[in-house]
């Protein structure tokens, strides 16, 4: 298979990459500690309220970025416009393969809105049944989190409009009516798979599994030919943003390991602010590899 090289210009780059800014830059603030009112609302009863404070939060975050927000900032954004540069080789080359292709439809299925809705309905459904509130709060956190992304991802595939990677002579294009960038199965694999993770922090093996999980989705969009390498970074933090900024802004559920007290609580809240996770792609023409390296501390 071969395609007519194409150049792409500074300003297609840069525009993706103010917009991962935007969205990203929500997940810095922590907000602030509010007064609770007595009883405190459920988050069933705050739910849509929650999702229209979230939007806010996530699309005036710019007004509210430190000179400390460079240190994320500034890698993420200059790691999107490499990989936006090169978006058309490594596409091209994956085109060349197709032996992976039904099994990364497979994989696929867990970060659509179908797999992912799922998963969190399972949560609260047996949150409520099992009187457990961790899964409960689980559930609707993760739900919160999967609409807000929705919404982000669904407005930035409109403005950004680019070509998918069986656009023909056009692919990888900015402004031409496509829908590639950001993946929508990245974000909300991830923007779940957060919510999950942080909520079960003292459970190693749960957050493993929900960040490779979360990690095979958006492998698999790259390797199913549907998204490029950019697509897949941008929309994986992203959703790992949303979903941390979810947690952390409406976050009820106290922590059931037994004997806990104030002290205990502010230790766990400042462990937390220590944990941190980066994803990064992998691909080597030479060794034809691919795939997605995720270094977290817990």
């Amino acid at each position: 298979m071969s395609f007519t090289n194409r150049s792409i210009s500074l300003s297609s780059i840069s525009v993706p990459v103010f917009i991962l800014a935007v969205c990203l830059s929500a997940a810095a603030q922590t907000p602030s500690p509010t007064p609770l009112a007595s009883p405190t609302p459920t988050l069933e009863h705050e739910f849509f309220k929650n999702v229209l404070r979230d939007q806010k939060a996530i699309w005036t975050a710019p007004f509210h970025l430190h000179s400390k927000d460079a240190r994320w900032l500034a890698p993420i954004g200059l790691g999107t416009a490499a990989l936006i540069s090169t978006d058309q080789q490594t596409g091209d080359e994956m085109a060349e393969s197709t032996g992976q292709l039904n099994a990364s439809r497979i994989v696929s299925y867990a970060g659509s809105t179908y797999g992912v809705g799922a998963v969190a309905g399972a949560f609260y459904i047996a949150g409520r049944a099992g009187h457990d509130p961790r899964a409960r709060e689980t559930g609707v956190l993760g739900a919160e989190a999967l609409i807000d992304s929705a919404i982000v991802v669904t407005t930035i595939k409109e403005i950004t409009q680019r070509t998918r990677p069986s656009g023909g002579r056009s692919r990888s294009d900015f402004f031409d009516g496509g829908s590639s960038f950001p993946s929508g199965h990245s974000i909300e694999a991830w923007s779940l798979a957060t919510v999950i993770a942080h909520e079960y922090h003292g459970h190693p093996a749960v957050q493993i599994a929900a960040y490779g999980i979360a990690s095979a989705v958006s492998v698999a969009r790259f390797t199913g030919q549907k998204h490029y390498l950019s697509d897949v970074l941008v929309g994986s933090a992203m959703g790992f943003g949303i979903g941390r900024y979810v947690y952390r802004a409406h976050h009820q559920t106290k922590s059931n390991s037994g004997g806990g007290n104030e002290e205990d609580e502010e230790t766990l809240s400042e462990s937390r602010q220590k944990r941190s996770i980066f994803v990064s792609p992998i691909y080597s023409h030479t060794a034809r590899a691919y795939g997605l390296a995720a270094t977290w501390s817990f």
